[in-house]
């Protein structure tokens, strides 16, 4: 199972970007999540945001709280990040993911059991 990703580029500071990630068909019979992680060289992989695919019901983390923001188009089993303001910390490798999370476990990476690719965010200064 693929989850595809679009939309990374390079940005200069204070200016937007939207990601997008499709999942495949009948994915949300084994997930009730989908989310955006973040992780750069040598680092961890960061939550950003996840999405509760049946109810819309959205969770930020509080580096991104205001600035970014997380939706879905069930129709077409996809969801988007529209990022804006972007500060030069928030360049990374961008990740969608999907899986099965609670309230208090949304943001750990390993409840998380399909991912895409990756897809590259660059914010100049």
């Amino acid at each position: 199972v693929q989850l595809v990703e679009s939309g990374g580029g390079s940005v200069q500071a204070g200016g937007s970007l939207r990601l997008s990630c499709t999942a495949p068909n009948g994915l949300h019979y084994r997930t009730n999540t989908m989310g955006w992680f973040r992780q750069g060289t040598g680092k961890g992989r960061e939550a950003v945001a996840a999405i509760y695919t049946a109810t819309g019901d959205p969770r930020y983390s509080d580096s991104v709280k205001g600035r970014f923001t997380i939706s879905r188009d069930g129709a077409i089993n996809t969801i988007y990040l529209q990022m804006t303001s972007l500060k030069p910390e928030d360049a990374d490798m961008y990740y969608c993911a999907a899986g099965t999370t609670e309230e208090v476990n949304w943001y750990a990476a390993i409840n998380y059991n399909y991912w895409g690719q990756g897809t590259q965010v660059t914010v100049s200064s």
